[in-house]
């Protein structure tokens, strides 16, 4: 089968469109059709005019390119830019297959046909192509855990776009605030949607797909910082843009996001109701970590229903997978809710067995792992930066979650200098992250222990910063919420 391989293009830091350029182009082309300069000026232009132009000395107009371009049997656009006939219709068509692989396999996979193709229209000088594949590379990186090179191309993305019009930026804010997010910066994530937001409705730009995006991403940020009635306010507004909005996926997007503001006001049959609906789009569209997602926030609802065993199928699925896609960061966050729902059903040693080595920063990944290698887990949060560990730098709020797993099964097990460890890197690793509601509740988690240990002012003091962190929920950094759009 004919590859298809890119033209050779400009010189390093020379743009395509440059009369030096130009000029060899139509030099080349003329070489090839056998044509004097005579022949191809006429009957609008003179010899002299295209020995000028072919030695690059002078830059030619639209109506020159055009009656040249005819002359020697190409598209306009070829000779202005270099770029082949159709290149960049056929880019596109290459990042929806790019955009195919990374949804149905592996994220490493994906990102070596992104790579490719933002060289390809780095060479032609695409910028809307070259922003496209930097997004998707971004979407690859974070599946595979990879945040800070995430970040940096979702920003890489944002500056090639610097001069387009807001909405066509919010893909890529909204990816960087997703990099903030599973790193534990909830409040930066904040900061940057609803900054975006504000951005959007003072210009009056109200476009549909963009504020769902916006809003969409913000309920997971407001609800680990316990921000509740914010993240009803988001989900409502993105209800009310969905019908708005052809593209599925964003909308799928959507009935997940929703979900979580459901399940916190206690609406678990509309929660439940609402992932069938995302589930029902990702399977149709072939989108797999999308549709592992939902499996995993089913497990979620069920968890809180009580419904133990059909929260464990659940998130079994979703861990499954994940771990088929190769999403190494997300397959971990399952695992700890996993391992949640595993010690409430009594399964403590399966639980811990999953727990351990998501923390650990040697290869004892056994239940035992030994007294060197715990204390360091506990101190450090895990390895932050090696793949396969969660820490202050990695899902940071599911580290917290795992330590504070841990910290239980030590305290059931009498256990209560370990179970103390556990849960003061816990606590570190969530206040890092603002995650008011696991604080709250990990502070008198804390507090419980140090009273029964004897600790009874360190026990006042644990309950008070609960309470401290319950009394002021979910404040980010720009005060008021963004103001609605008009729908």
């Amino acid at each position: 089968m004919a590859q298809n391989v890119p033209q050779e293009g400009p010189p390093e830091g020379v743009r395509p469109d440059d009369p030096a350029e130009i000029g060899r182009r139509v030099l080349r082309l003329r070489g090839e059709r056998g044509l004097t300069q005579r022949q191809l000026a006429e009957p609008a232009y003179t010899p002299a005019y295209v020995s000028t132009l072919e030695s690059g000395k002078v830059r030619p107009s639209e109506a020159a390119l055009r009656h040249l371009a005819e002359r020697l049997g190409v598209g306009y656009e070829e000779l202005a830019t270099g770029r082949p006939a159709h290149l960049a219709a056929g880019l596109r068509l290459r990042l929806t297959d790019a955009r195919r692989a990374l949804a149905t396999g592996a994220p490493e996979d994906a990102a070596e046909l992104y790579r490719t193709l933002y060289e390809e229209a780095l060479t032609h000088a695409l910028t809307q192509e070259q922003a496209d594949a930097l997004l998707g590379l971004g979407d690859c990186l974070l599946e595979a855990g990879e945040l800070a090179d995430a970040r940096d191309r979702f920003a890489a993305a944002e500056h090639l776009l610097a001069d387009e019009p807001l909405p066509r930026r919010v893909p890529a804010i909204r990816g960087r605030a997703t990099a903030h997010l599973l790193t534990g910066e909830l409040r930066y994530a904040c900061y940057l949607l609803e900054s975006t937001l504000d951005e959007l409705n003072a210009a009056g730009l109200h476009d549909p797909e963009a504020l769902l995006l916006l809003y969409t991403a913000s309920i997971a940020p407001y609800m680990d910082m316990g921000a509740h009635a914010r993240a009803a306010q988001a989900a409502e507004l993105a209800l009310a843009l969905a019908p708005r909005v052809d593209d599925p996926a964003l909308v799928a997007g959507m009935h997940r996001g929703v979900a979580r503001t459901l399940i916190a006001e206690g609406r678990i049959a509309e929660a439940d109701a609402s992932l069938t609906k995302a589930q029902e789009l990702y399977r149709h569209l072939h989108i797999r970590t999308e549709l592992a997602h939902c499996h995993w926030m089913r497990g979620y609802v069920h968890a809180q229903d009580g419904d133990l065993e059909r929260a464990e199928n659940e998130l079994r699925t979703a861990r499954e997978i994940l771990a088929s896609k190769r999403a190494a960061l997300f397959t971990e966050q399952v695992e700890v809710e996993l391992a949640d729902v595993l010690r409430r059903r009594g399964k403590t040693e399966e639980a811990e067995a999953l727990l351990r080595p998501l923390l650990l920063t040697s290869g004892a990944d056994d239940m035992g792992g030994t007294e060197t290698d715990e204390a360091l887990a506990v101190e450090t949060g895990g390895d932050e930066t090696g793949a396969g560990t969660l820490g202050a730098r990695r899902g940071a709020v599911h580290a917290g979650g795992a330590h504070r797993l841990l910290g239980l099964i030590a305290e059931e097990r009498g256990d209560t200098e370990r179970a103390e460890e556990h849960y003061c890197a816990a606590l570190s690793l969530l206040e890092r992250s603002s995650a008011v509601g696991d604080l709250a509740d990990l502070c008198r988690l804390l507090g419980d222990l140090l009273r029964r240990t004897g600790r009874v002012e360190a026990a006042m003091d644990a309950y008070r910063t609960g309470l401290g962190h319950r009394a002021a929920p979910g404040t980010t950094t720009l005060g008021p919420a963004p103001a609605a759009p008009p729908m």
